[in-house]
């Protein structure tokens, strides 16, 4: 029965690395207006995807709680490499001070290995549209931002 079990596993483990994996949840680290982490989602659409990211950005002033929206288009390099280019926008609330918004896009790089893990870095410039008064996070019109994320695909 045991070996039953592991064969089970080894078969349903064999086919999620075959899966095409379109969706992935992950952390994002770095990322937003400022310093942080994020909770990040991406829902394959094709050869193209959304991905979601909840996440607090934060300095030694102010916290600002955002949810952030990326349309990527991704090309295939080579194996398990890809890089994606896409356009966004940003919805925030600045601690104490008001929400924000910023518009902007995202550049990055991935791998994805045999097994449902991908990694990849990327830069995310960001033009805060509205700035709430005296919110340290977004004291700038501009912001470029870079992470290392790291996700389960499924």
């Amino acid at each position: 029965m045991k070996k039953f079990f592991m064969v089970l596993a080894a078969v349903v483990a064999m086919g999620f690395a075959a899966n095409a994996q379109d969706d992935a949840l992950g952390l994002r680290f770095g990322g937003g207006n400022g310093y942080g982490a994020e909770l990040s989602y991406q829902k394959g659409l094709g050869a193209n995807r959304l991905e979601l990211d909840l996440g607090l950005s934060n300095n030694s002033n102010d916290n600002y709680f955002h949810l952030t929206g990326m349309y990527q288009w991704n090309w295939n390099i080579s194996g398990g490499w890809n890089w994606y280019v896409g356009p966004g926008a940003q919805l925030g609330y600045c601690s104490n001070h008001g929400f924000g918004l910023s518009v902007g896009g995202q550049l990055g790089i991935e791998y994805k290995f045999s097994i449902p893990l991908m990694i990849s870095l990327d830069i995310r410039p960001l033009w805060n549209v509205v700035r709430p008064d005296n919110c340290a996070v977004l004291n700038r019109a501009y912001g470029l931002d870079g992470s290392l994320s790291v996700r389960y695909c499924f």
